[in-house]
């Protein structure tokens, strides 16, 4: 029974690491179970699971979804957050939940497609801006260079309106 329990655990985590676009790996030694649920909870709201897996259950796993770049920041105590959707909220709500509860709570570095992110990478993903921002952005920089040639286009036809209007003036006076 117990071998089947872990054998339907591989397969679980093995789906859930095929299925996800980001997973970052946490340490969570020193949490309290209020603040692991709290967490949980919150990361809940985002579209995001997080599992406290063992280590050698998630290699069955990772070998099994075709992910060994994710031994490489499994060390330790672990616990893995699935996002699904939106990668970069994903890191943002488990970043404002460290930073907002002073959690003991440590980020370890995380998987993004075939890509090992450091902590520190993870970190500068939860501070981008969002997706709408960034749309924004790129649409007001493919609006600049026309602009720019309309402005430079219609300044000599500014410039003949503004001599033709002065010069119509003087000759009413």
């Amino acid at each position: 029974m117990l071998r089947e329990k872990k054998m339907q655990v591989v397969s679980n985590l093995a789906d859930d690491l095929s299925r996800s676009a980001i997973i970052i790996a946490t340490s969570y030694q020193g949490m309290l179970a209020k603040q692991m649920t709290e967490l949980r909870a919150t990361l809940a709201k985002a579209n995001v699971e997080y599992h406290v897996v063992k280590n050698t259950l998630v290699y069955r796993a990772a070998d099994k979804a075709g992910k060994p770049q994710l031994m490489a920041i499994i060390e330790g105590p672990v616990a893995l957050a699935f996002g699904y959707d939106d990668v970069v909220s994903t890191a943002r709500v488990l970043n404002q939940y460290i930073k907002s509860a002073a959690s003991p709570l440590q980020i370890r570095g995380g998987l993004l497609g075939d890509r090992v992110l450091l902590p520190e990478e993870v970190v500068s993903l939860a501070n981008l801006p969002s997706r709408e921002v960034l749309i924004s952005r790129l649409i007001g920089q493919l609006q600049a260079p026309m602009a720019t040639l309309h402005n430079v286009l219609s300044s000599p036809l500014r410039g003949l309106l503004y001599v033709l209007q002065s010069r119509a003036q003087t000759t009413k006076q």
